[in-house]
């Protein structure tokens, strides 16, 4: 999908995602759309990301995990650092597009090797073709990193 389309259907989505909350939540007072919750589940086992907003699935992507010798995290963690365009210190300038890192130098980030997608090839980071690393890029953004889980399991 062409990158530009894909960020302005994840704003309206994000957008109206937020106003239905707002609307469904009106009487509460205690509604906000920075309320809305965007989860990433990471699944090493079958080297797929789901991601769901609000509790409702939005996206499925195939990721590659650690290959053997390397470790992915496992666990619940919340971003904390984003680049748009991230060098990777530890292994040779290796470009890191759109990284969303989650747990010290580990990073859900953009690859150009898409033809290893859906098999364990990284040094530990989840790697996601390019279109939907800029895609997730775009949701924590949007929703922030305080509204956003990452969790990494088996």
């Amino acid at each position: 999908m062409d990158t530009v389309i894909s960020a302005k259907l994840i704003n309206v989505a994000a957008a109206a995602m937020a106003g239905l909350a707002l609307f469904f939540d009106a009487g509460s007072g205690a509604a906000h759309a920075s309320n809305a919750k965007l989860v990433a589940e990471v699944s090493i086992s079958t080297q797929t990301m789901n991601v769901s907003i609000d509790g409702r699935p939005a996206f499925q992507w195939k990721v590659s995990t650690a290959a053997k010798g390397y470790v992915t995290p496992k666990g619940s963690f919340k971003p904390y650092r984003m680049h748009e365009m991230w060098y990777s210190r530890k292994y040779d300038n290796a470009p890191m597009p759109h990284s969303v890192f989650f747990n010290g130098g580990y990073a859900v980030h953009a690859t150009d090797a898409i033809k290893r997608l859906g098999r364990p090839a990284s040094h530990g980071c989840v790697r996601l073709h390019p279109e939907a690393a800029a895609d997730f890029y775009r949701l924590v953004e949007t929703f922030g990193p305080a509204n956003t889980r990452i969790v990494i399991s088996q």
